[in-house]
C-alpha cells in the first residue's frame, strides 16, 4: 500500500499545457522570482492520513508571505524541486484554545438563516457563522467556518477553533514553474499559511472521533421523481470534467493500483481515468449501455441499477480492485452498496473512490448537496467506517491545477475542477 505522506504529491505540467506562466522560464528561483508551487498539507487523525494539495500558480516569493522553513529550502531550486517540513500544532495556525469552545442556546442557531431554507443544526456538522450571528461578538456575513460539537432541545456546544487546530502538520512543496517577475504588473500579498490551511482542509475529519449526524432530515432524498432507468436512458457522452483534473485521477490509480489488478469500475461511464496498461482485466457496472460501450478502457460490463438493487451481480472475493468516479454522491443505498464491495473484494483489497464538486442537482442525494465541499469526504468515510469492513483509509484532495490550453473549459475558466479522492483496503 502506498504510503501517502511519501510518495502521492506530483504532478505533470509541461511548457505547454499550462497558461499561468507570463514571461520566458527560468532555471532556478532567486528571492524576486514568480513561481508556480504545489503545497501538500498532511496530516492524520483517529487513524486516518489525510492529504490536501493547493496549487498556488503564481506565488511572488518577494512579495507574498510564505513560512521561512519553507521559503529557505526553496530559494536557488529547480523546477521539479520538493521539499517538506514539519510543523507542530500553532506553529503554522492558531492553536486549539478551549475558551473558543462555547455552550449556548440551541435557539442561539438562526434555522431560516438562508432564505427560502429551514436548517437545524447537527452534531459534527459545520456551517458558515451567520448561523449563530450575536454569539461571541459574531455578525450576520460571517462566512468563516464553525463546527457544532452537541445539541439538544435545549442547548448546543460550537467550535470555533479552525479545523485543523491541535494538528500536527507536514507541508510538502514542489516546484511546478518558475518564471521572471518583471513580467508581473503588481498584485495581491497572499499568506501562503492562509491559501493552503483554510477554506476547507480539516473539515473532513471526525471532532474527537465522534461519529458525525450526516443522516439526519432525509438525506437520501432527492429532487428527480421519476426512476433512475428512466432517467439514465438517454446516453451522456461528455466528460464529467476536465482533462487535467482527469489526469490527476489517472496519477493517483497509477501510484494506489497494482498492476495487472482486476478492477471493477463502479458506476461506470465512457471513462474510467485509468492509465493504459495499468490493469488487467476492467468490469464496468453502470446504468446506460451507450455510454459503456464508448469506454475504450473496459474489457466487459454489466447494466445495473444501484440504487434499486444494491446487491452486486459477482461472487464474493472476485476483484482486487474496486473504483468509483465522480458518481458516490447519487447513491441512495451507500451502506448497502459499501458492505457489497467489502463482500467482493479479495483480502486487503482496494476500494478508491474521486469525485468534485459538479453533479446533476436533480438526482444528488440531498446530504451531498447540503455539505461543504470538505465535508464530503467526511460523507464517504462515515460510508466506509460505519461497518468496520475496511481499514488504512485515507482522504486526498487537489485544488488550483491550471486547465490544459486545449481543453474547453480554458480561457473561460483557467482553473481545473478540484479532485477529491477517499479510499481503504478491505480488512484481511
Amino acid at each position: 500500500m502506498v504510503d501517502i505522506n511519501e510518495e502521492l504529491l506530483g504532478f505533470e505540467i509541461g511548457d505547454a499545457n499550462h497558461t499561468a506562466r507570463k514571461g520566458p522560464q527560468l532555471e532556478r528561483t532567486t528571492s524576486r522570482d514568480i513561481a508556480m508551487l504545489a503545497f501538500s498539507v498532511q496530516w492524520q487523525a483517529d487513524g486516518v492520513s489525510h492529504n490536501d494539495t493547493t496549487i498556488a500558480p503564481k506565488l511572488n516569493f518577494w512579495r507574498d508571505i510564505m513560512p521561512p522553513e519553507l521559503e529557505m529550502a526553496l530559494t536557488d531550486k529547480p523546477i521539479g524541486f520538493t521539499t517538506s517540513h514539519s510543523f507542530a500544532p500553532g506553529d503554522l495556525i492558531e492553536p486549539a484554545v478551549s475558551s473558543l469552545i462555547i455552550n449556548t442556546k440551541n435557539s442561539a442557531f438562526d434555522r431560516q438563516y438562508r432564505a427560502g431554507t429551514y436548517i437545524e443544526p447537527r452534531a459534527g456538522r459545520f456551517y458558515p457563522r451567520g448561523f449563530i450571528a450575536g454569539t461571541e461578538g459574531i455578525y450576520p456575513g460571517d462566512i468563516r467556518p464553525f463546527r457544532v460539537t452537541s445539541v439538544d432541545d435545549e442547548k448546543m456546544q460550537i467550535d470555533l477553533n479552525h479545523p485543523l487546530a491541535g494538528q500536527t502538520l507536514k507541508i510538502q512543496v514542489s516546484i511546478m514553474d518558475i518564471w521572471a517577475a518583471g513580467y508581473e504588473k503588481g498584485g495581491p500579498c497572499s499568506d501562503i499559511s492562509e491559501l493552503i490551511c483554510n477554506n476547507g482542509p480539516g473539515m473532513q475529519a471526525r471532532w474527537h472521533g465522534q461519529a458525525s449526524d450526516l443522516f439526519s432530515d432525509m438525506p437520501f432524498s432527492r429532487l428527480a421523481p421519476e426512476a433512475d432507468a428512466e432517467f439514465y436512458a438517454s446516453p451522456r457522452m461528455n466528460p464529467h470534467i476536465d482533462s487535467a483534473a482527469s489526469a490527476q485521477i489517472c496519477q493517483l490509480y497509477q501510484k494506489l493500483i497494482t498492476q495487472d489488478s482486476k478492477v471493477l469500475d463502479l458506476m461506470s461511464s465512457v471513462q474510467s481515468h485509468m492509465p493504459e496498461g495499468l490493469a488487467g482485466h476492467i468490469t464496468g457496472l453502470g446504468m446506460n449501455q451507450e455510454e459503456m460501450e464508448a469506454n475504450p478502457q473496459l474489457d466487459e460490463f454489466t447494466l445495473h441499477d444501484l440504487n434499486l438493487e444494491p446487491k452486486l451481480p459477482f461472487e464474493d472475493a472476485s476483484f482486487d480492485t474496486v473504483t468509483c468516479n465522480l458518481s458516490i454522491g447519487y447513491l441512495i443505498k451507500p451502506f448497502e452498496v459499501f458492505s457489497e464491495v467489502a463482500r467482493i473484494l479479495r483480502p486487503n483489497g482496494l476500494f478508491v473512490l474521486t469525485f468534485s464538486n459538479r453533479w446533476n442537482p436533480v438526482k444528488v442525494a440531498r446530504v451531498w448537496e447540503g455539505t461543504h465541499e470538505f465535508e464530503r469526504p467526511g460523507i464517504v468515510l462515515e460510508y466506509f467506517l460505519r461497518d468496520g469492513l475496511f481499514d488504512e483509509l485515507n482522504t486526498w484532495s487537489v485544488r488550483g491545477l491550471p486547465c490544459n490550453e486545449t481543453d474547453p473549459k480554458n480561457p473561460e475558466n483557467e482553473t481545473s475542477d478540484p479532485i477529491y479522492a477517499v479510499w481503504g483496503n478491505r480488512q484481511s
